[in-house]
């Protein structure tokens, strides 16, 4: 069993409308834009990243939104549901707000034995808040929501599997422990996190395979500390015989990705060396960072690019 992996890292969706993905995090969910780049692969397309005041590990919401795509469909294969930690009595601040603001989806309840508000994002997005006690991780409090309420990071992730055998046991030689069963659902934890620990798998057997589009989670993201222990976590995979790719530079960490058995791209992402390599921290995600193969394209992305606000 591995003992390198910290809890989540990040989580990456997709959106189909950069200007109004920036807006619902920013402003509805008061979250810090830490990062404006663009997808490695697709200049023409930004890599936009939310989180708390450094973008630390564990809080990091980022997307691709690419321009008219459409809607996924949800089923199977997919995370259906990345869930925020709040303070203990922060959920009717959070409905009130989320109404306010016409937010869709809103669904109060309890699971797990923890208080948790459901909603949609603006692509239909599966999210929620739970109210977690003592979450000791900074919030970023100057996007109009005060620290009683904001967001401290990543709660867990859902995964939707048709049989969550072969997932559970990846993440258990991963470091994961399980820790609960309830209603079709098992909920792991790694121990000594980073407080984004939790991994929650939903079985479904009788439902299809997800659809990838707009509101849909590219990948989930596993934080390590450097690139030791990532080239650790590589090498026993591998072992396993999972296809893993080589280490990828990625600028803000360095990362490596393989499919899982029940569908879900996994990454492995160090937190090294951070979103302030290229920007001062009072500053970060206000300027327009280029990977240095598309430094060239800077005058065309410039005027191509989706204004994000005014």
């Amino acid at each position: 069993m591995l003992d390198q992996i910290r809890g989540l890292h990040h989580v990456t969706s997709m959106a189909d409308d950069a200007r109004a993905n920036n807006h619902f995090f920013t402003s509805t969910l008061g979250m810090r834009r830490v990062k404006k780049t663009v997808n490695f692969d697709s200049p023409d397309v930004y890599h936009l990243y939310y989180g708390d005041k450094t973008g630390t590990p564990g809080t990091v919401m980022t997307y691709f939104p690419f321009p008219q795509m459409p809607r996924g469909r949800a089923g199977t294969g997919e995370v259906g549901t990345t869930v925020f930690s709040v303070p203990k009595g922060a959920l009717g601040f959070w409905h009130d707000r989320l109404a306010r603001l016409g937010v869709t989806g809103l669904k109060a309840e309890e699971f797990f034995g923890e208080k948790r508000l459901n909603f949609a994002g603006p692509d239909g997005d599966g999210f929620a808040l739970v109210e977690v006690e003592g979450d000791p991780r900074a919030p970023w409090t100057e996007g109009g929501v005060f620290e009683d309420h904001a967001i401290r990071g990543f709660h867990s992730v859902s995964m939707r599997l048709r049989d969550e055998g072969a997932t559970a046991e990846l993440l258990k030689f991963m470091g994961y422990e399980e820790l609960d069963r309830k209603d079709g659902v098992t909920r792991l934890i790694v121990p000594g996190g980073n407080g984004a620990g939790l991994i929650d798998l939903e079985t479904l057997p009788n439902i299809n395979r997800a659809a990838q589009g707009a509101g849909s989670v590219h990948h989930v993201a596993f934080a390590v500390d450097n690139r030791e222990k990532q080239l650790e976590v590589r090498k026993a995979l591998m072992d396993t015989g999972y296809h893993v790719t080589p280490v990828i530079d990625r600028d803000y960490f360095w990362a490596i990705y393989f499919r899982t058995p029940g569908g879900v791209l996994f990454e492995i992402a160090t937190n090294e060396p951070g979103f302030d390599r290229d920007e001062e921290v009072a500053h970060l995600g206000e300027t327009l960072k280029l990977p240095h193969q598309h430094k060239h394209l800077r005058p065309i992305l410039e005027s191509h690019l989706q204004k994000l606000e005014g």
